[in-house]
């Protein structure tokens, strides 16, 4: 096994995880993989400033990852991951806001690539998966 299937299989354990740029859309991506991860099981923590206050799938929206953070570890439980549906430019400063707060790990989905991301994840002691759908790894186990 690769060290990204092994984190990929670590990741999909943790069962609670943030998804930074989750859309109140149900026909765009970031909606239909978090609705399907729910239905899974996991506990979804949505993250898009454009929807702070509001509820995307039955959950209250953050402006930020360490807004989400913050509430989840009020409620005593953690964020493991987080679930990366931005623009590759964009992703970098995720990828080092989840370093800065502790978690665990970090998924760029699918068509989402950003070497640099990953490099100072890993570094950082991260979990790192780029440019694989969670959705669909899920359905190959």
């Amino acid at each position: 096994m690769t060290v990204m299937e092994c984190a990929v299989q670590a990741m999909l354990a943790m069962k609670t995880v943030a998804v930074a740029g989750l859309s109140d859309r149900p026909e765009r991506a970031s909606h239909e993989v978090a609705a399907f991860l729910q239905r899974q099981g996991f506990r979804i923590v949505p993250v898009n400033p454009r929807h702070a206050g509001e509820r995307i799938l039955g959950e209250p929206c953050h402006a930020s990852l360490a807004e989400a953070v913050a509430a989840v570890r009020a409620e005593g439980r953690e964020i493991g991951w987080v679930d990366i549906f931005r623009r590759p430019d964009d992703a970098l400063a995720v990828v080092d806001e989840a370093i800065a707060l502790g978690l665990r790990g970090v998924w760029l989905q699918l068509g989402i690539v950003n070497e640099l991301a990953m490099a100072r994840a890993r570094a950082a002691g991260l979990l790192a998966v780029q440019d694989r759908c969670s959705k669909i790894e899920w359905m190959r186990r």
